[in-house]
């Protein structure tokens, strides 16, 4: 079923108007308007993919299920390797030892994953349920007595201050989160911070492990790269057509959930499975609608990034304009790669008298395309519509080159709009040199 807030969204960009970007790259069908990549995205089946994530979270599945892998691909501890960097990399090598006073505090390396459906997003805001709010609030049990005094002072909330490596959006999930708390307390114990979070939200939140670093760790500062994972659901327990170039899904022929959207697009009704458009004024009419994608194309076009140091500034979204030119919109992509998988049935919730093969006839696999993508850093919604760009082009046909020349343009229209914050996962976050043996797609 679609969420309340997703019909919502879809209700208010029908009733918006778009004006298209006119494209000059060659392709072999015509694009779909911002307007149709909208439609679609928010349309598919994305509940499977939230309870794949509930699932991952709480240790009742694995990506190994989701690849049909022989070797473990959820790390669910941090590599020793992120570990030993964090001690003993050139900067962190001042002895404790040797602090006295207010130099001598303890900073504490938390690892935590979280529901991204479950909270509305990282960063605290006021009146919202966010993973930082809930993280901040377990944290106050352990401030020292002089920030204690001065909260108190000022009538605020016995709250600890936690850095992260990565603010999430709402919706987003995050499997292995890093965040930084100190202290001068020197009784606290990586036990206690580690019970204090996990009571906050049983079943939502779980930190993975605590350990305690030396003061110049930044989470954010002195991650050396990031690994997103974004799951798109191709179709729910529907065939998909296979030839030799991949596999293609008919993208207007397999959403479930969009039965309950039913609403007035421009004088045409979208309802069910049935889908038809009003195309945005000005654009080329005349030219073929892609109703399929190639899962495979989208990972030739994806693999052209890698390598490369590259100006994503039509690639994000919601920043200031000071950010939009150079070095600061600079990202370097170690691996970014899609392959085609099937979410595991989570035999699970049903009693013990159902069959395997049963529980697969009353709950059809999920057809899903998973994008990888490894960088030095990431721009505000970067991944979310590169992913949706990705798919676009892939359905128009356009060369292998397209998401690099998309980068040559002026205006962000020309990139798709963002796919839904449902199906991202910060993965992990890297405090040791990228290796390729640590990618899940080959």
């Amino acid at each position: 079923m679609l969420q309340s807030g997703s019909i919502r969204l879809l209700t208010n960009l029908m009733k918006e108007d778009f004006v298209h970007y006119n494209h000059t790259d060659p392709c072999s069908h015509a694009r779909w308007t911002a307007r149709e990549c909208y439609q679609f995205m928010y349309q598919r089946p994305w509940k499977p993919v939230a309870d794949l994530y509930f699932d991952l979270l709480n240790g009742n599945l694995s990506l190994s299920s989701l690849f049909r892998a022989e070797r473990p691909l959820f790390i669910e501890k941090p590599s020793e390797d992120d570990h030993e960097v964090v001690h003993t990399s050139e900067e962190c090598k001042l002895n404790s030892k040797d602090r006295t006073g207010r130099w001598k505090r303890a900073t504490f390396k938390i690892v935590l994953s979280y529901h991204g459906a479950s909270f509305d997003g990282w960063q605290k805001q006021p009146g919202l349920n966010t993973v930082q709010g809930l993280v901040e609030k377990s944290l106050g049990a352990f401030i020292d007595d002089r920030k204690l005094k001065q909260l108190q002072e000022k009538s605020l909330p016995i709250e600890g201050c936690a850095l992260v490596a990565g603010r999430t959006d709402k919706g987003v999930t995050a499997l292995n989160q890093v965040c930084s708390f100190y202290t001068w307390r020197e009784d606290v114990k990586n036990e206690e911070i580690e019970e204090a979070i996990n009571r906050a939200a049983p079943g939502h939140i779980r930190v993975i492990s605590v350990s305690k670093v030396s003061r110049e760790f930044h989470p954010n500062f002195s991650a050396k790269w990031r690994r997103y994972f974004y799951i798109f659901p191709v179709s729910n327990g529907e065939e998909v057509q296979n030839n030799d170039e991949g596999t293609k899904s008919d993208i207007f022929g397999s959403c479930r959930e969009n039965n309950e959207v039913k609403q007035q697009f421009d004088g045409e009704i979208v309802e069910g499975n049935s889908f038809s458009y009003v195309h945005d004024e000005g654009y080329d009419t005349g030219r073929t609608k892609p109703r399929s994608f190639d899962v495979s194309r989208v990972n030739q076009l994806l693999q052209q990034l890698e390598g490369k140091t590259l100006s994503y500034k039509m690639f994000a979204r919601d920043t200031k304009a000071s950010r939009s030119t150079g070095p600061p919109t600079e990202c370097f992509v170690y691996h970014a790669r899609a392959a085609e998988a099937m979410l595991p049935s989570n035999k699970g919730h049903f009693s013990s008298h159902v069959s395997p093969a049963e529980v697969e006839v009353i709950v059809p696999q999920t057809r899903v395309m998973c994008v990888e993508l490894i960088a030095n850093r990431f721009l505000r919604k970067m991944v979310r519509v590169l992913v949706a760009t990705s798919i676009r082009e892939a359905a128009a046909g356009a060369e292998d080159d397209a998401l690099l020349k998309l980068m040559e343009a002026t205006c962000r229209r020309a990139t798709a709009p963002p796919a839904p914050p449902e199906g991202l996962c910060l993965f992990d976050v890297g405090y040791g040199e990228f290796s390729p043996e640590i990618c899940l797609i080959p």
